[in-house]
């Protein structure tokens, strides 16, 4: 049995009535055809046929939990297909039941909606890990399908957190973090506000027990003094809008004990600053309705400044609407209201669940369907950009971040992103080319950096370039997942461009020992050479070359036919030659080390650094004393005018004179190169010693500077690194 499927059963109480399927299709009458309650019938006799002599871990028959699972989508009104996929959900991962005859039994939508949520079990995966991550982009790519499938999946994990209580502790808090990590978050994101506050106080419970047992006898000791309290503003606020001629339902709102405890871990707070607080909502039949009570609250009680949201004309991500204010309550207390229409209360509790029922009736529930829409399009283009399902995991991670701001674009339009978001979030926003091509940006008019974080109300401004490219140095400070994901797809895919540059060049140059190239060695060897590397094209054995996994020698010997291994010293005379010029603008494949700086002009070698490329270092190199007569060792020299900056390493031993620092700092500056870092370290009190690291172009160019160090009088004594 799979880890959903039985690794997380356990039974309600034994006194507790089962759920049987006469029950869910009673319930059903309420809103669906005779002929629909019959299909999920039919369903259910079928699955409980497949299920027959499974128990979950309780010993209860396996059946009871995709009715229970049906029940819950049932509560939130989903159609009969999508029903018999929830009773059904587990036959193809559990029984021997294949796809082909569940969709020749019920036709191909079920089909579809019940192998979206069955996890990926034929693939053999390197780690637990990496196989739920790939199941989990498996349903979520078939969600942006049918988006019906995670909400099968969000039941069926709701109905096993009701029932995880005969799991091993650390295994119920393992699948309650990954809950509260991914599909409460998914349920917020979908607007089910029933689901995902359900979800997150069972995560809470399983995985924090002892805190929500003392938050709960808290609350409920709490409880107590607020009930006449409650009482009173609820008869004022119904008393004032009665006055006023206004239909409407006012409701006091208990805080979920989840959302006290994140308030209180978030924000500092006490208990007591938490609880105090009271929550009530305004329910009224129209929308014009909603701004007349708004006024009529804030006529009767001094609103907060600064706390008022309107998710009406600005809605939510996940197409929630509501006016949110805080008032001055009686004594001084603070007073939490929502307002809005029935139609927006169902969709703040069904969010896009509300589709499939209501979508004929008004135009909420289809503004709500597109806004998924748009997420789920996100979604595939995250998929199209991650590496692997690990990194899309993490992506997805990234982008469920629940908290959000508003900003607009120059044109008035609003984008929504993800709290902490900067310039480059919203250019990626806009499009994956204005971000690639994204080389400045306004806020409010005025010229920002590219790492500015963004807040609600700002207007944003992108200015692009055809010639401008992807920084690496950008996915330090991006918080959304489509950001990420566009950064380092641009990243690896140039890396791979210049790996097979590179690969042709060092092949190349093995090869002309023997006065061949590349292009003309014949297709059926490289075909052999291709199928024994297991390499589908020739860009990708340029690649391998480029990168350092395969050494352009021994490629270039199999492709001429020298099967043999030839001894090392004519390894060594028939790898002479030229060496590879060095130009400086080779990219991500070609690195200079750090631990001796080379710089043009310094005589240099190379050595090949598996999944990287080649490292350059200087000649002298102490590092270097193991890769000598090694394969990985490759002859390298400066290109006659090499290009681009080159990193130096100074070691500057100063007086202790005001100003020391600054006179040496002035003078790199003046001869023209960028200083990246420097360290100071006092001595003896006496003297002090100055690290710089800095950008020149050649050796002349850093010698130019220690010349001119050196007449500088705080200057005592200075040696490159």
């Amino acid at each position: 049995m799979s880890s959903h499927a039985s690794g997380i059963k356990s039974s309600e109480k034994s006194s507790k009535p089962r759920f049987l399927i006469s029950d869910l299709c009673a319930y059903l009458e309420s809103y669906l055809g005779v002929d629909q309650i019959r299909e999920v019938y039919r369903a259910y006799v079928f699955s409980a046929e497949a299920h027959e002599g499974q128990k979950r871990l309780s010993g209860e028959p396996y059946i009871y939990h995709p009715l229970a699972v049906a029940r819950i989508l049932a509560d939130i009104r989903l159609d009969h297909r999508c029903l018999m996929a929830a009773i059904m959900h587990d036959v193809l991962e559990d029984t021997q039941v294949t796809r082909t005859q569940l969709a020749e039994e019920f036709g191909e939508e079920v089909a579809a909606l019940v192998d979206g949520v069955s996890k990926l079990n034929q693939i053999n995966f390197r780690s637990k890990a990496e196989a739920q991550a790939a199941s989990f982009r498996k349903m979520l790519l078939a969600m942006t399908q049918d988006i019906r499938i995670i909400l099968i999946k969000l039941a069926d994990r709701l109905h096993n957190m009701r029932t995880l209580e005969v799991m091993r502790p650390e295994k119920a808090r393992r699948i309650a973090r990954e809950t509260l990590e991914i599909y409460a978050p998914i349920a917020h994101r979908l607007g089910i506000y029933r689901l995902r506050t359900e979800l997150e106080e069972l995560c809470f419970a399983a995985h924090w027990p002892m805190r929500y047992r003392a938050l709960k006898e808290a609350v409920r000791t709490a409880r107590g003094n607020r009930k006449e309290v409650m009482g009173n503003i609820t008869a004022a606020l119904a008393g004032r809008l009665e006055q006023e001629g206004i239909v409407g339902v006012v409701r006091g709102r208990e805080k979920h004990l989840y959302s006290i405890y994140t308030k209180m871990r978030d924000k500092k707070l006490s208990f007591s600053e938490v609880v105090d607080v009271y929550a009530f909502r305004i329910i009224v039949d129209r929308l014009d309705t909603c701004y007349r009570v708004l006024g009529v609250v804030h006529n009767l009680y001094k609103p907060v400044p600064g706390r008022f949201k309107d998710y009406i004309a600005i809605p939510k991500a996940n197409g929630y609407q509501s006016l949110h204010t805080i008032l001055f309550g009686p004594h001084g207390l603070p007073i939490e209201i929502q307002i809005r229409t029935v139609e927006m209360d169902r969709m703040a509790e069904s969010g896009i669940a509300a589709h499939w029922l209501y979508k004929s009736s008004d135009d909420q529930s289809g503004k709500a369907h597109a806004d998924a829409s748009g997420w789920l399009k996100n979604l595939l283009e995250l998929q199209k950009d991650a590496g692997n399902s690990m990194e899309f995991l993490e992506h997805v991670k990234v982008d469920l971040f629940p908290d959000e701001v508003y900003v607009f674009t120059p044109r008035g339009k609003i984008m929504v992103l993800a709290k902490g978001a900067t310039v480059i979030d919203f250019a990626y926003a806009v499009h994956s080319d204005v971000g690639n091509h994204t080389v400045a940006a306004r806020v409010d008019r005025h010229m920002v950096p590219l790492r500015t974080r963004l807040y609600s109300g700002q207007t944003v401004e992108v200015i692009t370039s055809d010639s401008a490219k992807p920084s690496a140095a950008w996915l330090n400070f991006v918080v959304t997942g489509k950001a990420r994901a566009n950064i380092r797809s641009y990243l690896k895919n140039l890396r791979d461009k210049e790996a097979s540059t590179l690969g042709l060049r060092l092949l190349n140059k093995e090869l002309g020992h023997h006065d061949l190239t590349f292009e003309q060695i014949a297709p059926e060897q490289l075909e052999t050479l291709l199928k024994d590397f297991h390499l589908e094209t020739k860009e990708a054995l340029l690649e391998e070359i480029g990168l350092g996994n395969r050494m352009p020698l021994l490629v270039a010997r199999r492709l001429i036919g020298s099967e043999n291994e030839l001894p090392r010293e004519e390894v060594e005379q028939e790898a002479g030659g030229t060496p590879l010029a060095i130009t400086g603008t080779e990219g991500m494949v070609v690195s200079f080390a750090k631990c001796c700086r080379p710089l043009p002009g310094d005589e240099i070698v190379a050595i090949f650094n598996p999944g990287k490329g080649i490292v350059v270092h200087r000649h002298e190199c102490r590092n270097l004393g193991d890769f000598r007569k090694t394969d990985s060792w490759l002859d390298v020299s400066w290109e006659k005018e090499p290009v681009g900056d080159f990193t130096a390493e100074l070691k500057v031993d100063v007086g202790n004179k005001r100003g020391a620092l600054a006179s040496v700092a002035s003078a790199i500056a003046e001869l023209g190169s960028n200083i990246k870092n420097v360290k100071m370290e006092e001595r003896d009190g006496l003297t002090s010693t100055l690290h710089f690291v800095m950008a020149v172009d050649s050796r002349k160019h850093l010698a130019n500077i220690m010349r001119r160090l050196r007449t500088l009088k705080p200057v005592l004594r200075i040696h490159r690194i």
